[in-house]
């Protein structure tokens, strides 16, 4: 295509699109659903998760230690006890999610059954979904195939919104979505990469995690503490309120009453964005960047300084962030932080890297000051998820083209819980106002343009 043109074109664009910031202020609208504080405006009720970082007094936030609750129970509970049980614990915070109630013990074996007999994907499923035309991205790969699921489901009805339907739907869809993900990778560094074609079948008697470092590991081994370190991945991104933007999209596109698969392709596809999903990649390459720039990166004072450099737009991607810190909730600590912190060090520690360790911890010390320094007003700042995440995936071998497919492989449970959550209670259609500026104009004939 033309060039010139596009460019053209495009400051046309640019031009008639551009709104005077001013104006937002002028009619009080809650760009981004925020209010002036940074807080989310309410516009919705739920029952499935909440994400606890500040209080507001006398019209005001307050910082407090961050919370994450899963149906009302802390989520540094659920990790507390699948460590003391030690047991891998995703797919009972997955029932939980779907029923606001904790499994016993019969429950959640037969809840693991359930989900183990879809762990496997048909041949016609796994061909025409995933291998044929295999994109270069791996979510917008599992979006295909989560709307190519639409044509296999074998009710006749896949429209049909009663929760009974949309229940079966959802376990199908959860017990799926690893092995979707997978495929998907697989495919990608076969077809696009030249990589070997290593196709293995998921084991149903496994866990979500061990499913995962099996069909994505050369020789299918992995030792009991790196599977429980990302099964803890999985539960800490299992769900964050129906807030986040991901979430936010189920709501809209159900109330639209579509079918799940749309919804849920369309969930994967905000989770895509690197605002939401892809942070903890911009923090590698952050981290990498330190590295390659900082000779003695292992001293910390040293570090620091480079950090100010980032602060300050000299380092970096210029845009003045450390990745890994702040959050739009939490203020002076983030629990998940705190939780893949603890288990970052113990798998840091049988793998060698602790100076690496160290350096994601002087990040996590330092930084808060220098961007508090840089930004008087800020909120208190803490570590967010995303500064040990990406780590922990990264000593697990993981892909960094994996590293989002997981998000929206723990996430999927969550899309579920708040689609069947928008049905029940039969919401309007979501429509927000957009406030229309433009003068009326006269329509000019063809002929007397210029």
């Amino acid at each position: 295509m033309d060039k010139e043109w596009l460019k053209a074109q495009a400051d046309l664009i640019r031009k008639v699109d551009s709104i005077d910031p001013y104006l937002y202020r002028k009619y009080g609208v809650k760009r981004g659903l925020r209010n002036e504080d940074g807080s989310g405006v309410l516009v919705g009720l739920t029952t499935i998760g909440n994400v606890h970082g500040y209080v507001m007094s006398e019209g005001e936030k307050q910082a407090v230690e961050g919370e994450l609750y899963y149906r009302g129970i802390s989520v540094k509970d659920i990790v507390a006890a699948d460590r003391r049980e030690h047991r891998f614990g995703y797919e009972e915070t997955a029932y939980l999610l779907l029923f606001g109630k904790l499994p016993t013990s019969r429950e959640l074996v037969d809840w693991k059954n359930r989900i183990g007999q879809y762990r496997k994907l048909s041949d016609g499923f796994k061909e025409n979904a995933i291998f044929r035309n295999p994109s270069k991205d791996i979510m917008n790969a599992i979006a295909r195939a989560v709307l190519f699921a639409y044509a296999f489901d074998d009710d006749g009805d896949p429209d049909n919104l009663a929760i009974e339907k949309c229940l079966e739907q959802s376990i199908e869809m959860i017990g799926a979505m690893p092995t979707i993900a997978a495929y998907a990778y697989q495919a990608k560094a076969h077809y696009h990469r030249g990589e070997s074609l290593m196709i293995r079948n998921p084991d149903p008697k496994k866990s979500t995690a061990e499913n995962i470092l099996l069909l994505t590991r050369e020789d299918g081994r992995y030792t009991h503490l790196e599977a429980e370190t990302l099964d803890l991945a999985l539960i800490l991104h299992a769900e964050h309120g129906g807030g986040n933007n991901s979430s936010f999209v189920t709501h809209v596109v159900t109330s639209a009453f579509t079918d799940i698969y749309s919804s849920i392709a369309a969930s994967v596809l905000s989770l895509k964005g690197s605002r939401h999903g892809g942070a903890n990649l911009r923090v590698m390459r952050q981290m990498a960047e330190i590295k390659k720039n900082v000779p003695g990166w292992r001293d910390e004072a040293k570090v620091a300084a480079y950090l100010e450099k980032i602060a300050d737009k000299k380092a970096g991607d210029r845009s003045g962030l450390i990745y890994g810190l702040g959050h739009a909730v939490y203020t002076i600590s983030d629990p998940r932080a705190q939780l893949l912190k603890k288990k970052a060090r113990e798998l840091a520690k049988a793998k060698g890297r602790m100076d690496e360790m160290r350096l994601f911890e002087t990040v996590e010390n330092r930084g808060p000051a220098i961007i508090k320094s840089r930004h008087p007003r800020a909120d208190d700042v803490c570590a967010n998820v995303d500064l040990y995440s990406g780590f922990v995936y990264d000593m697990l071998g993981i892909p960094k083209d994996l590293y989002t497919p997981l998000f929206a492989v723990a996430r999927c449970v969550s899309w579920c819980a708040h689609r069947m959550e928008e049905l029940v209670n039969q919401g309007p259609i979501i429509r927000p106002a957009y406030k229309p500026l433009y003068r009326p104009r006269e329509y000019v004939n063809l002929k007397d343009r210029k």
